[in-house]
């Protein structure tokens, strides 16, 4: 709700600059998709790895 009041307040100032930023959002959305993709695959390594290492302390820490 604030996004759109804040591009609606930009739309009354500067038009054409809000109408620049709406067209140009969904460009950098597609540039920035690899990334965040990339951020994800590196994210599930690390957690993997962790998961690995952290194994034989849970495997012998789960006596009760």
């Amino acid at each position: 709700m604030l996004t759109l009041l804040i591009w609606l307040i930009v739309l009354f100032l500067c038009w054409p600059l809000a109408l620049l930023a709406l067209l140009l959002y969904p460009l950098a959305w597609l540039l920035l998709l690899p990334f965040r993709l990339l951020g994800i695959a590196v994210d599930g390594v690390f957690e993997l790895l962790r998961a690995v290492v952290l194994l034989p302390a849970r495997l012998l820490g789960s006596r009760r």
